[in-house]
This record gives C-alpha cells, sequence and structure tokens, in this order.
C-alpha cells in the first residue's frame, strides 16, 4: 500500500475534536451540565467535518502544456473539483436541513423512536461505505502490489458491514416497536436460539474466509446475513427492554462508525467511534442492573414473553378506590412530603410542565416535593430527566431509585403519574412475573398512593397488571395525565 503522509494539523485538529468528544460525554452525565456537554459535542464535531473536508477534498488533474525556445515542456497539478466538493455541500446542507427541521418538530414523547432512527441512519452509513471500499479498494488506499485487498482491511470491512447491518435492521425494529407500528410484546420464532447461533456463527466464518478469499458472494452473503440477524436479534425483545435496546444499538452504532474510521485511516471517526460504543456499552450494562437483568438474558429476547394474563380477571374482580381532582388536592396540600413518580404516561399526555406547576403550588403550602426517576422508566435512558429538565423541574429535587428508595415509608403521598411496570410490586415477590427480579420504587410504601392513569383497562408495557392498583392505601385518579394535573392545580389555589 502507498504510504500516506500524515498531515500534522489535520492530526491536531482531530485530537482536539476527540477532545471535545469526551467533553461532551462528561457534561451529558449530568442534567446540570448537559447543555455544557451538548456544545462540547457539536464543536468537535464541526472541527471534525471542517478538517476531513479540508484534508480529503476531491481533486482533478490538470494538464499544462507550454513551449520555450529551447524546450517543449508539460506538468500535471491537481486543483479542487468544484462539481465533487459542491455535491458534497450539497448533501451536508441536505442532511442538516433534515436534522433542524426533525429536531425542532419532534415531539418529547417520540425521542426514544428519533434516537432509534438515528442509529439506523449511522448502520447504513457503515453498510455503504463498507460496500464503497470493497467496490472500489484502490480509491481507499487499501490494495497491495497485486490489487488485492489488504488482510486487514478485510477484517475491518467485513466487521463494519456486519455491525453496521445488525445496527441498521436492529434499530429499524426497535423504531416500529417504539413508535407502535409494532406490538411492545415479544414475537417468538420457533427455535429462535438456535437460529440466531446459527446465522451469528455462519457470519464470523464468512468474516474469517473473507480474509482469504474477497470473492463477492461471500462480501455480499455477509451483508444479507447481518441484515437478517440484525431483525431476527430484535423481534423477540419485549417492551420492558427496549431502554436497553436502545442504549445497546447506540454501542453497535459506535463500532460501526469505528471499524469504518480505520478504512477510511479517519481518526476522529475511530475516536468518536469508540468513544459511542464504549459509553454505549457502559450504559447498556448500568441498564441491565438497574433490572437485574443479565446483558445476554436481554439478547437472548423474552422478557415478557409469558406477558401475565393472571391480572386480566383480577382487574375485574378485585376493589379498588376512585379519587378525584379535589381529594388528590387535599391530600397532597396536607402532606409534609410528595414524591412524584413520572413515567411513560406522563410523556405520552405531554403533563410534564402541569406537573412542574402543581410541584410549585404545593410547594406554597409548605409540602417538601421531590420526583422519584427509575433508571427504566420511559422507553430510553434518561428520558424522565429529558423531560422534567425541559419543564425546568430544580436538578436538586430530582431523585434517582437508589437514592430515593428508603423514604416512601416516610412519605405522606406518592403521586404516580404514568408509571406502571417500575412501580410493580410483582417484581419482589411473583417469580413468574415477566419483571420478577428487576428493582422497583417501593410507592406501595407511602402513606397514601395517588396513581393517575387513563384507565383500569391497561397495563403497562410489560403486560403486566399492577398490584398496586387494588391495594387499600392507593387512591386511582383515572383520566387524561394533563387534564387530571391541570384540574389539580386548579383546586390547590
Amino acid at each position: 500500500m502507498e504510504h500516506v503522509a500524515v498531515n500534522p494539523w489535520a492530526a491536531l485538529a482531530y485530537l482536539i475534536a476527540g477532545v471535545c468528544f469526551v467533553l461532551a460525554l462528561r457534561g451529558l452525565s449530568s442534567p446540570v451540565s448537559s447543555q455544557r456537554g451538548n456544545r462540547f459535542g457539536m464543536i468537535g464535531m464541526a472541527i471534525a467535518v471542517v478538517t476531513t473536508l479540508l484534508t480529503h477534498a476531491p481533486t482533478i488533474e490538470v494538464l499544462v502544456v507550454g513551449q520555450t525556445p529551447e524546450i517543449d515542456y508539460w506538468a500535471v497539478f491537481s486543483r479542487l473539483d468544484p462539481v465533487a466538493f459542491g455535491e458534497i455541500l450539497l448533501a451536508i446542507g441536505i442532511g442538516a436541513a433534515i436534522g433542524i427541521t426533525t429536531a425542532r418538530r419532534i415531539a418529547m414523547t417520540a425521542m426514544p423512536q428519533l434516537v432509534a432512527a438515528f442509529h439506523s441512519l449511522v448502520g447504513m452509513a457503515a453498510v455503504l461505505v463498507a460496500c464503497a471500499a470493497y467496490l472500489n479498494p484502490a480509491a481507499f488506499g487499501i490494495v497491495d502490489a497485486a490489487g488485492q485487498i489488504l488482510t486487514v482491511s478485510r477484517i475491518e470491512m467485513g466487521l463494519g458491514v456486519a455491525i453496521g447491518a445488525i445496527t441498521f435492521s436492529g434499530s429499524v425494529i426497535a423504531f416500529a416497536k417504539l413508535n407502535g407500528n409494532m406490538g411492545g410484546a415479544p414475537i417468538m420464532l420457533p427455535a429462535r436460539h438456535v437460529l440466531n447461533l446459527g446465522v451469528l456463527v455462519g457470519i464470523l466464518v464468512l468474516i474469517a474466509y473473507f480474509t482469504q478469499d474477497q470473492s463477492p458472494w461471500v462480501f455480499w452473503t455477509v451483508t444479507v446475513l447481518s441484515f437478517v440477524i440484525g431483525f431476527l436479534l430484535i423481534i423477540p425483545i419485549g417492551g420492558a427492554d427496549m431502554p436497553v435496546v436502545v442504549s445497546m444499538l447506540n454501542s453497535y452504532s459506535g463500532w460501526a462508525a469505528a471499524a469504518m474510521g480505520f478504512t477510511l485511516h479517519n481518526t476522529a471517526m475511530i475516536i468518536t467511534g469508540a468513544l459511542v460504543g464504549s459509553s454505549g456499552a457502559i450504559l447498556s450494562y448500568i441498564m441491565c442492573r438497574a433490572m437485574n437483568r443479565s446483558f445476554i438474558s436481554v439478547i437472548a429476547g423474552g422478557f415478557g414473553a409469558e406477558a401475565a394474563s393472571s391480572g386480566d380477571a383480577a382487574k375485574i374482580d378485585r376493589p379498588w378506590k376512585r379519587g378525584s381532582a379535589e381529594d388528590a388536592a387535599f391530600l397532597m396540600s396536607q402532606a409534609e412530603q410528595v414524591i412524584i413518580v413520572p413515567g411513560y404516561g406522563m410523556a405520552v399526555a405531554q403533563a410534564q410542565h402541569a406537573l412542574r406547576e402543581m410541584g410549585d403550588k404545593l410547594k406554597e403550602h409548605g409540602v417538601r416535593v421531590k420526583y422519584a426517576i427509575h433508571p427504566v422508566a420511559g422507553r430510553m435512558p434518561g428520558h424522565m430527566n429529558v423531560l422534567l429538565a425541559e419543564a425546568n423541574v430544580p436538578y436538586d429535587e430530582v431523585f434517582e431509585l437508589e437514592d430515593i428508595n428508603s423514604e416512601f415509608a416516610q412519605t405522606d403521598v406518592a403521586f404516580v403519574i404514568g408509571a406502571n411496570d417500575v412501580t410493580n410490586p410483582a417484581a419482589k415477590t411473583d417469580k413468574t412475573s415477566p419483571i420478577y427480579g428487576m428493582p422497583v420504587l417501593d410507592v406501595e410504601k407511602a402513606k397514601t398512593v395517588l396513581f393517575v392513569k387513563r384507565s383500569m383497562g391497561g397495563v403497562g408495557y410489560a403486560g403486566v397488571d399492577n398490584d398496586v392498583f387494588y391495594m387499600d392505601n392507593t387512591m386511582m385518579l383515572l383520566a387524561d395525565a394533563k387534564k387530571m394535573v391541570e384540574e389539580i392545580v386548579k383546586s390547590l389555589d
């Protein structure tokens, strides 16, 4: 392979971009510093894109012919190809316009779907780069003197296209589940574990064979099988595991980008991909710990496979108490402490602003207000934190499960708004429940539980009924979450 000189200024720029990405991840670890983290990420990406455009600008060769009295001469010069460069800028402009428009119009409730869609784009980009490198390896500088693709480049290419294709197809299924185009219940294929294992082993064997034989059938078979296994891996995963799936696909997209960074000899892609891949893997591990699950068991699918049906008859026969907004306002205004537990129902109703107003009213009555966040509340990691931050809820009032769970026993009112699975005590007692073993918020220990949901007929995303509905200290507030909270605010005036 022809040696390519490294531009020291480009290397320095990529290093600065990498530092910005590290600072971005650091900033995004806390709601307080999240805006600063986003700015660092934007700056780092801008530096990486501009540096790549300057160092890899498309050029064309221009032949200059001249004559002097003594000799005839000719020379070849390289200059910027305005057509190709214009096409690149046009593509950047179209992508930026789509991104800005989507970000401005997307509702916060649809953020999980948006993240899944973005992951699919990263995966497909990795597939397209790998295909381009395979079809024209000389342009990527990955061929030897005999015109064969370098062995190390074949490994990078095979892994990149495999991870990218899995990310794309898996993200498409995750998007469909989160967006409601597919049901949240797992789809169990016959002998799925044997099938998945067989396809994965086949992909690895073919990638190994690709290092010896670069025939088209090998590369394209790896590509097709990788798309297929992405579908097969995500289809049997139930809705309760979607937060882990989102973070896992985030990790996959990072590793795909890193693999393609080696193929393109692009330091920024390698750094960015490694950061995204490792942070996504760590987040997946944290989410699995939060649910008392192993990562392998999540990927194997089946969480929620036996969606509880025992609760269906119980919902008809068991007595429960219904309350009104006035009842809720009176109980909370007389309390010393109220812990608010938001869930996906709050997100769907877009009740976060009304909820913050309710919290402000309670504080005017001398009530201590706290918010309890379960790590997997909503449908992506940090979903509830983002919604509360959007509503300007003070950060010091928001607590994670491990920091606040012990306080429910000393709390007057637990106000649960749209959270089901993360407050379900069946996770602690019922070994047959699909959510058994998942740490949950102990809302039932509060003196009074006010539970906001649309109707008694619905169940959580995992398909499990909640015993809290029928407890003596629970009052059900059946209504749209936003309307109910707004009525409570009026009653607090």
